[in-house]
């Protein structure tokens, strides 16, 4: 008979919310343990044969005396104690027990085997030299030697006192150079004046670490393992924290792992920097299993360890993870300070979580701590993202008030915020605050911004006296300055002033980007015939295999085949954001010189090459077509195109589902182009029984029957494509 394995739980949930529905489950409903009781699994082992009257104790520890490796440590719960063959309950368990938070296991005939040192190790200590300030002065003589090697090296023989051990490492701390240590080193082995230990290398490790010299320490390493030298806890640290700060996050995890196997426990520097290794490498599962070994050792992590956890939630988007860590703070009672809530607020925002952002922006406050600029920063983006243009204000209001502290990154994004929500008063005055300022003085960013908020306005004179104020001061123009006023002269149809700032961006050494010249390809496709021969002149310097697929697309002698091998390597030439608006602004220059085969054409390669992503989506209830990433032209294209598919559809007599829905978005931005309306004139002009949702803001409905008497009643001929993709 297989033996029994009975595993003693403790469950832990955080104390700091009293509102039940807040926990995080760690078992199911059917499968959880009353309150305050203990829990025993009981897991088959059919690797061992014992006698039906004995058990034996599994334990997540390890059995052998020998220390574990950090893969045994980290090594999954759920995997110890479910069954391969686990059903739809296990599984679901098994989910569960990876979940926030987790348990701490522990066995309870057996003492906790130590994962960390709770005392950060104790450097050693100097004995006291009277010969301090000799050996001061003659390292202040080394440092600002130039010498090469072979004369450093006997400039060390002129030591004013007999290099013994102390002196050795006096000077050896007070070289500044990572290249002057190591020569210093290599002299002292050389000349064997005495043995060198286990300090010497970590002072030099020291050093090393400081100049990223990741290569010259992991030598150094391996030559204390080939002459017996001990490594202790400050090595590995200076180790390990090397690589991490020379993004070498595998070194960093293999000496860690090293670490556990020569049975040296890492302290609690060393530990929160091996959790950030993780973060870093999106190991979540590993950095809570690290987390909470040490927690069940008696470990009370810092703030730092907490930042580490904030932003690998954050990155991730994780806002459980993100109250987890709020709450794990609390109950431990950890006073986060000003880096942990900014690594928090930052993980606010790329959680969308612009009410949570501010709460814990006024609760930091409240804690009496002086937000600094990256604070405001991320709150501004945040406030900007979510288009709170009222709590931006305040928020600006305040920062004033209170004199926190500004700088050309905060400016700027406030300039940017104000350019997202259109206001363009509080721009302005922003900007002459800036320009009172004696250490912010607006940037060739602060006039961008300028020119993004004048030209989504359409404020046409206004982009151009900032263009002249530019030229005037001497502040370069970057080149999405020269996008946002390209693109604001192009809709206000001043093409000649569009080619005279064009030239003479060119003359200041602007390198077009694809989205200029995507700009200036979508000027192109609104203009007169006229105007239109300007901007693909412009557009011939910028880019010239954009214009020849132009001329390629216009001419009616090639094939499709041909045609989509052009299309191909034009968008693999273009960068990933471009490759839309390009495929948009292609369609409006087809549509607006009556090539309709060549923009349903454009449409299909788009499609296929991924460029639409959801542009067609189907349920057994509802088939909706989203045109809100499409130009205008490009969206009345696909209309054709869908209302031809359902039109084929319908005289085939396929299953319908009972909804049709078209959505454009709500157009509630304030530079919205008003995609809705023209996509409304278009319905319209087709006969199309769709109608303005009154429940959905941005949505045309029609139902089945709509559909198919529209189909039967309608004489004219629809559109009947060969390529569609849905």
């Amino acid at each position: 008979m297989a033996s029994a394995a009975f595993l003693d739980v403790h469950f832990t949930f955080p104390t700091s919310s009293s509102n039940p529905k807040n926990r995080t489950p760690l078992f199911p409903s059917h499968l959880k343990p009353p309150p305050g009781k203990r829990f025993f699994i009981i897991a088959s082992n059919s690797s061992k044969s014992t006698p039906s009257n004995s058990a034996s104790t599994e334990t997540l520890e390890y059995p052998n005396s020998s220390t574990p490796s950090l893969s045994d440590q980290l090594k999954p719960l759920s995997a110890t104690i479910l069954p391969e063959t686990a059903g739809k309950d296990d599984n679901l368990l098994q989910t569960q027990l990876l979940s926030k938070p987790k348990s701490i296991w522990v066995n309870p005939t057996k003492a906790k085997r130590s994962v960390l040192s709770l005392q950060r190790q104790k450097r050693s200590s100097y004995a006291y030299n009277p010969q301090i300030r000799d050996l001061k002065q003659f390292a202040m003589r080394l440092n600002e030697c130039q010498a090469e090697a072979g004369l450093m090296k006997a400039l060390f023989g002129e030591s004013p006192h007999e290099m013994s051990r102390e002196n050795a490492l006096l000077l050896l701390n007070s070289l500044k150079h990572w290249n002057k240590v190591v020569l210093f080193f290599d002299w002292i082995k050389e000349e064997k004046l005495f043995e060198v230990d286990t300090i010497f290398y970590n002072v030099v490790m020291k050093s090393l670490r400081f100049g990223r010299q990741f290569d010259l320490i992991e030598e150094l390493a391996n030559e204390m393992v080939s002459n017996g030298v001990e490594l202790d806890n400050i090595t590995y640290s200076t180790i390990i924290t090397c690589a991490k700060r020379c993004n070498l996050f595998d070194k960093a995890l293999h000496w860690f792992e090293r670490m556990y196997k020569t049975g040296v426990m890492p302290d609690e520097v060393t530990y929160s920097a091996v959790l950030d290794v993780y973060a870093k490498l999106g190991k979540v599962e590993e950095v809570l299993s690290l987390y909470e070994r040490g927690r069940a050792n008696g470990w009370k992590p810092d703030p730092i360890a907490f930042s580490v956890l904030g932003k690998m939630f954050g990155e991730a988007g994780d806002y459980d993870g993100i109250r987890y860590v709020l709450q794990e703070m609390k109950v431990l009672d950890v006073k986060p300070n000003v880096i942990v809530y900014n690594t928090l607020l930052e993980a606010m925002g790329k959680a969308r979580k612009p009410g949570l952002a501010r709460a814990l922006f006024e609760e930091m406050v409240a804690e009496g701590l002086t937000p600094d600029v990256k604070t405001l920063t991320a709150l501004v983006k945040i406030y900007g993202k979510a288009r709170w243009s009222r709590d931006a204000l305040e928020l600006w209001e305040r920062m004033r008030a209170n004199k926190w502290p500004m700088d050309f990154i905060l400016y700027n994004t406030l300039l940017s915020m104000c350019a997202d929500i259109g206001l363009e008063e509080e721009a302005e005055k922003l900007f002459d605050d800036m320009k009172r300022s004696r250490q912010c003085r607006p940037d060739s960013w602060s006039y961008a911004a300028m020119l993004n908020i004048y030209g989504s306005g359409l404020k046409a004179d206004k982009a151009m006296a900032m263009f002249e104020e530019m030229s005037k001061k001497g502040v370069q123009l970057n080149v999405m300055g020269c996008t946002c006023l390209i693109q604001c002269l192009g809709k206000t149809k001043r093409i000649d002033d569009l080619v005279r700032v064009f030239d003479l961006s060119l003359k200041k050494g602007i390198k077009p980007d694809d989205r200029l010249c995507g700009c200036l390809l979508s000027v192109a496709s609104s203009c007169d015939e006229n105007d239109t021969d300007k901007v693909l002149e412009c557009l011939q310097q910028a880019n010239p295999k954009l214009v020849t697929f132009v001329s390629i697309m216009e001419d009616s002698q090639t094939s499709f085949d041909s045609f989509k091998e052009e299309f191909r390597t034009l968008i693999g030439e273009t960068a990933v954001e471009a490759r839309r608006p390009f495929c948009n602004c292609l369609i409006d220059i087809c549509r607006k010189r009556n090539l309709q085969e060549r923009a349903h054409e454009l449409l299909y390669l788009g499609t296929v090459y991924g460029l639409y992503p959801g542009l067609h989506n189907r349920t057994s209830v509802e088939w909706c077509l989203d045109v809100r990433s499409l130009s205008v032209g490009a969206a009345h294209t696909a209309l054709e195109e869908w209302m031809g598919t359902l039109s084929k559809a319908v005289e085939r007599k396929e299953a319908l589902p009972e909804l049709f829905t078209a959505q454009t978005g709500a157009g509630t931005h304030r530079f919205s182009q008003g995609l809705s309306g023209a996509f409304a004139s278009h319905l319209n002009k087709l006969a199309a029984p769709f109608k303005l949702s009154e429940d959905r803001a941005g949505f045309f409905v029609a139902s089945r029957e709509d559909i198919v008497s529209w189909v039967q009643k309608s004489s004219t001929p629809h559109l009947s494509p060969s390529r569609v993709v849905t």
